[in-house]
């Protein structure tokens, strides 16, 4: 008789269940997803109660006959995929492949893979989930429907390539529909007014207009602010009121998905797609010892602030014996969940309060180990007592005038002491560049030492960067806060946007795929409609409405949409998108198109006026076409005719084409005449005077060459540092990042091996 076969989903995992376990099981991963859609069609039989179609993934026939294996003739099947809807299709799936007669299935969930949690959870099996693989199912065949049905519109629309996620473009929408605010926003003049002053001792502090007979006061321009200083003229300033009051401050729960990413990406500047990358390292086990793999944290993917109370209590009593009494509570703090669904396991904490960050750094990555750590202070954090600021405001009276300052001290750190918000410590920050509030009495009177008016112009919302991107979707309910990585990484591979100083763009592709959206399928790609649509699928797991109900009333409205689209989509690779230009050549109008280059200007007229212009775009969204001149013509000649070398814009930025076009078709990078971005760093050749710049290869990949390119072959896929090597005396240094052990910087002489972890 065959054991009784255990399957997980991650290899990584079945090292730790094998310690765990011991002899008694077999244990096996799946890798993954073993069944899926079919890639080459739709997969759904829409007429008959969209009936999905599964098939092996290709490449998985080894990892079947392996698991089949493995099973041999077991009776007992332990699905141990992780404990969420996607794992729980993983595990449905596994039992399809693995039917037999007399065979029976258990589904184990694994919150932590540590050796108790293991234990408990196969000595208590439950069975196959339908409503939570329904709702998964639910979800991947709408997001069939429509990747399967938009995605081929716009590659003929538009170009080849393209995608159209269900959650994916409405992400887009909301980068561009904020791009779009920037570009329309009018800056509003506005004036402060700030009194240096100072009181009986020689401590000056700072106070701010506020209001003019006890009502807010606006100061539109200069002309106002010096109205004002005039008045104040000879006016004494008066303190007429103080006010003092200690208040409390309550820690932040312990992580949920969205909030770990938003974290890392904030304070450890962690991708989200690398954020969850270690998170998953973390929770599927590390050695801490030969043949001792642990996982260090629970399950990390999740939507609850639950918590057990074990792990609570365990909490306090390293915070008495690490802060004292005094930090610790009474009783253990429980956090109210916001959302009933994917709530099966709990926040995301460590598996051992007593893996302190200090003791598991021998054993982690720098990576690994800063994830860990915020993990872990967040989470003690949690159980630790208020913070208590005192806080004095001042009323400052000067004629009709009244000014007010501020100032805060902690009292009492509390949680304080271990772990602070992003924005807590930025409040922190400002608070210690103030000068503090000197002693004051009520009507004392000051000193003025000076009144400054300093102008201001309002300013609009930021752009989204990763953090507050993943906010804003969680904040709407779109997608689920384990998909955000994937989502904001298909934006940047697809070009749709890009990331600039840490913030979207949306790129002029973005744009045209978005508008073409937006303008066609109105309710699929809209915020409400899309966070509605998450719930119907919270719905169906809690066994309100069947699947069904839910993919008719959304495939019926989208269906006649999508007949519509098909015929009356605007056509960016024919007619174009209008742009309000006109043609300098014969007057038509001037369209946006999309070809095997990229986008550029044409000429509606085509083919009576072949006028086609590259583009860009100003502060405020405006088209500017870039006129082809005297300065486009470079001093190189064409290989093959002798012609003139000029500067085109194509897919991967600009390249040299033979001037002689069409008649000759050469070109060539732009980089073999020396152009790139500089990064700062001298090429290390010798005798080379070259420059190191940022490249692009054919397939859009980032490498570093030297400006003096083809004199100079200097290339490395790894970002150069202007640093010389400590141990051999290397011009550079190479700075490299890999999964296992972050981001570090190396020698590029192969035989030198230094290393130096960032």
């Amino acid at each position: 008789m065959t054991k009784p076969l255990v399957v997980v989903e991650s290899p990584t995992k079945v090292r730790t269940l094998i310690k765990y376990l011991g002899k008694a099981y077999n244990v096996a991963a799946t890798v993954g997803h073993i069944k899926d859609l079919p890639n080459k069609e739709m997969g759904i039989d829409i007429e008959n109660g969209f009936k999905p179609k599964y098939t092996n993934i290709p490449g998985k026939q080894k990892i079947i006959k392996k698991l089949k294996q493995a099973a041999g003739d077991a009776t007992d099947i332990y699905l141990a995929p992780d404990p969420d809807r996607e794992g729980e299709a993983i595990a449905w799936h596994t039992s399809e492949v693995l039917k037999k007669k007399g065979r029976k299935f258990y589904r184990v969930l694994f919150h932590e893979f540590t050796k108790d949690s293991i234990q408990r959870a196969m000595a208590s099996p439950d069975s196959l989930d339908r409503l939570k693989y329904e709702a998964q199912q639910a979800r991947r065949i709408l997001d069939r429907l429509v990747g399967y049905q938009i995605s081929p519109l716009l590659w003929r629309k538009v170009k080849g390539g393209l995608s159209a996620g269900r959650v994916q473009s409405v992400a887009l929408r909301i980068i561009c529909e904020r791009e779009r605010a920037i570009q329309a926003f009018e800056p509003q003049e506005y004036w402060s007014v700030t009194a240096h002053l100072e009181g009986d001792s020689p401590s000056p502090f700072t106070a701010k207009l506020a209001k003019k007979n006890n009502e807010k006061i606006e100061i539109p321009n200069e002309e106002k602010a010096n109205a004002i200083l005039a008045d104040l003229d000879g006016e004494k300033f008066v303190v007429k009121k103080i006010v003092k009051k200690t208040t409390r401050k309550n820690p932040l729960p312990p992580f949920t998905t969205s909030k770990l990413q938003q974290d890392a990406i904030r304070k450890l500047r962690f991708s989200a797609k690398k954020t969850m990358l270690i998170a998953q390292q973390l929770y599927e086990g590390i050695e801490l010892g030969p043949g001792e793999p642990v996982g260090l944290i629970t399950y990390m993917r999740t939507d609850s602030t639950r918590i057990a109370k074990e792990a609570a209590d365990e909490a306090l009593r390293l915070i008495r014996e690490k802060f004292g009494d005094a930090y610790a509570l009474e009783q253990p703090r429980f956090f109210k969940n916001r959302k009933k669904a994917q709530d099966a396991h709990e926040a995301i904490r460590p598996t051992s309060i007593f893996h302190t960050p200090e003791e598991m750094a021998s054993h982690l990555s720098k990576d690994q180990l800063a994830l860990y750590r915020l993990i872990w202070q967040r989470f003690v954090a949690s159980q630790m007592a208020q913070a208590q600021i005192n806080q004095i405001s001042v009323t400052i009276e000067a004629g009709s005038y009244q000014f007010a300052a501020s100032g805060s001290t902690v009292k009492f750190p509390g949680f304080m002491a271990l772990y602070m918000s992003v924005d807590d410590e930025i409040a922190n920050e400002d608070q210690k560049k103030k000068p503090g509030l000197p002693e004051l009495s009520e009507g004392l009177v000051l000193k003025l030492l000076q009144l400054e008016p300093k102008q201001h112009f309002t300013l609009p919302l930021p752009r989204f960067s990763e953090a507050s991107l993943v906010k804003e979707l969680e904040e709407n309910g779109i997608g689920r806060p384990s998909t955000y990585a994937s989502i904001l990484s298909t934006l940047r591979e697809k070009e749709y946007a890009d990331l600039q100083n840490r913030y979207f763009r949306p790129s002029e592709l973005g744009f045209i795929v978005n508008d073409l959206l937006v303008e066609n399928f109105q309710d699929i790609f809209d915020v409400e409609f899309t966070a509605r649509m998450e719930e119907n699928l919270d719905r169906v797991e809690s066994s309100e409405v069947e699947s069904s109900e839910i993919l008719t009333q959304f495939y019926n409205p989208f269906k006649k949409d999508l007949d519509a689209a098909t015929d009356g989509m605007l056509s960016v690779k024919g007619v174009g998108m209008p742009t309000g230009l006109n043609c300098p050549e014969c007057g038509k109008p001037l369209h946006i198109k999309v070809g095997k280059n990229g986008h550029f200007l044409a000429c509606s007229g085509y083919p009576d006026c072949s006028y086609s212009r590259d583009y860009t775009r100003d502060e405020k969204g405006n088209i500017q076409a870039i006129e082809t001149s005297n300065d486009e013509v470079v001093d190189k000649s064409c290989d093959k005719c002798g012609s003139p070398m000029i500067i085109k814009r194509g897919r991967y930025g600009e390249f040299l084409a033979c001037s002689a076009y069409p008649d000759c078709k050469s070109t060539q990078s732009l980089n073999s005449n020396g152009a790139g971005n500089k990064i700062g760093v001298k090429c290390p050749q010798e005798d080379c005077d070259g420059e190191i710049v940022e490249r692009k290869s054919k397939r859009g990949k980032i490498f570093y060459g030297c400006s003096r390119f083809p004199k100079c072959e200097f290339a490395t896929w790894d970002k150069p540092v202007a640093r010389e090597c400590p141990a051999c005396g290397a011009k550079i240094l190479l700075e490299k990042t890999t999964k296992r052990d972050g981001t570090f910087l190396t020698c590029p002489t192969n035989e030198c091996g230094y290393r130096k972890n960032l």
